[in-house]
């Protein structure tokens, strides 16, 4: 029967715990699971006063073409600029999400001279990016700098280009890259440097910028991407950069050329809010010190609103989310491939207006 594989590829995930179905949302739950690091999502203040802004503009609901046809809206060269300057970069290009920046800018970056070596636990987008790419691709072990630098003194010169790719933020431990050390590298060999801000735009540094901006490297970071559906509530993403690789991109970043363009009404309202993040300070300033606290409290490590709670097993990690859930918690379990084997967990994602008082029950919870 010519379903017959299918039906036993899906079996066989439900028998390993790894099945995977789309949970029901019920906004009466305490979000842990959400990217809504600064609360933005729930700010109805804000989101009133933008309203009367989209009164007195009356953004288009779509952009219905792509950018290189019809659908290149003046808000798209509004926030473009708004994040250059932010950023003192040259330019700044706009994607549909952090999934198409990722794709498609390492797709269209790396040729079959050139070689790329990213971080062992980069994100599926970049993966996907580099390995759509014709360049030879290579894993440095985990923020492990020693092995990525052993890697380019034995390969750096046997390519044209070489691109070193990293999150700053990872996404499933919440540990943080040391950013000064790869700006190190970059220099010492000559390579571009790609650092991905999904999980640190909004959250870090004194404006908001991302680590990029705290460990003050901006200026020394040839491709910096951050999405706009984590901490600023809206949809997108971007990559600043030389005006170059600009005019490269919009030439050649499939994702960019054969997709429609974002709605203008939802590129105002991230420019509305990027305007602003400099203004969210004190939000921060309370995430860090609630991401501390809360990490005691488990008795776990983390570095950043990123609190992994290491559980091992598929089955059990669903349980405790199971249990979780029923006590008001929305915390769903990260599973393999997302992580590697028997190191499934929760993954608690904190958020800015949370306090610790309401999460204390879940150590308790935890222990059952």
């Amino acid at each position: 029967m010519k379903y017959e594989r299918y039906i036993s590829t899906l079996e066989n995930l439900r028998e390993q715990g790894n099945y995977r179905s789309f949970p029901e949302t019920n906004g009466n739950l305490i979000e842990l699971s959400s990217n809504d690091y600064l609360g933005l999502n729930k700010d109805y203040t804000l989101y009133a006063d933008f309203v009367e802004e989209f009164k007195a503009n009356k953004y288009k609901l779509s952009a219905c073409s792509s950018r290189l046809l019809s659908g290149n809206a003046p808000e798209y060269t509004q926030l473009e600029k708004l994040i250059s300057t932010a950023y003192q970069t040259e330019d700044c290009l706009l994607y549909n999400s952090g999934y198409h920046a990722n794709v498609g800018i390492l797709s269209a970056l790396a040729g079959k001279k050139d070689l790329i070596l990213a971080d062992k636990l980069v994100h599926a987008s970049l993966i996907d990016g580099i390995q759509l790419s014709d360049a030879t691709f290579m894993r440095y072990k985990h923020v492990d700098y020693k092995h990525l630098e052993s890697l380019l003194e034995k390969h750096r010169n046997e390519y044209e280009e070489v691109f070193i790719v990293s999150e700053s933020i990872f996404s499933m431990d919440g540990d943080i890259a040391e950013l000064h050390k790869l700006v190190e590298l970059k220099k010492k060999y000559n390579c571009f440097l790609y650092i991905d801000e999904a999980h640190a735009l909004g959250v870090r540094g004194k404006n908001g910028l991302g680590c990029v901006e705290e460990d003050g490297v901006i200026q020394d970071v040839d491709f910096i991407v951050g999405t706009f559906g984590k901490a600023l509530a809206s949809v997108g993403a971007f990559v600043a950069c030389s005006q170059l690789f600009k005019e490269y991109l919009v030439n050649h970043s499939r994702t960019l050329i054969f997709t429609t363009a974002l709605p203008p009404i939802n590129l105002a309202w991230t420019a509305y809010l990027f305007e602003r993040l400099p203004d969210f300070n004190d939000r921060r300033i309370h995430l860090s010190e609630l991401s501390k606290a809360f990490a005691k409290h488990l008795n776990v490590k983390a570095e950043s609103h990123i609190v992994p709670y290491i559980i091992g097993s598929n089955q059990e990690a669903i349980e405790a989310s199971k249990l979780l859930i029923k006590n008001d918690f929305n915390v769903l379990p990260i599973r393999y491939p997302t992580v590697p084997q028997n190191t499934a967990r929760l993954r608690f994602s904190l958020s800015a207006d949370l306090k610790l008082e309401t999460l204390k029950l879940i150590k308790d919870l935890l222990k059952k």
